[in-house]
């Protein structure tokens, strides 16, 4: 089953926050198990953003999390935001393409 995080944060420096997604991404190149990602601005609240990442499973989800370059991204994430992200954890149960 398709699994779904979507992370919800706060940051005033999203151009340092693409800067290392961009760098996990050269890094875990053959390693992680995400598939899909969507980065995406608040429009009512500035300065907050969510990313929609997208795993073939739970499991896979897990498996990724635990890559050591991963926790460093998670860290460094931590530092740049206000406040602590929320994590949604989901499975999908039903996706159309419309």
């Amino acid at each position: 089953m398709t699994f779904v995080q979507v992370i919800e944060y706060k940051t005033t420096q999203p151009e340092r926050m693409s800067d290392m997604l961009d760098r996990w991404l050269a890094e875990t190149q053959g390693k992680r198990t995400a598939t899909h990602a969507v980065l995406m601005s608040d429009r009512e609240h500035p300065g907050t953003y969510m990313e929609f990442v997208e795993f073939p499973s739970y499991e896979d989800a897990m498996r990724n999390s635990s890559l050591p370059e991963t926790d460093r991204f998670a860290k460094e994430m931590m530092q740049l935001c206000e406040g602590e992200p929320v994590f949604h954890n989901l499975d999908v149960v039903r996706d159309e393409r419309l």
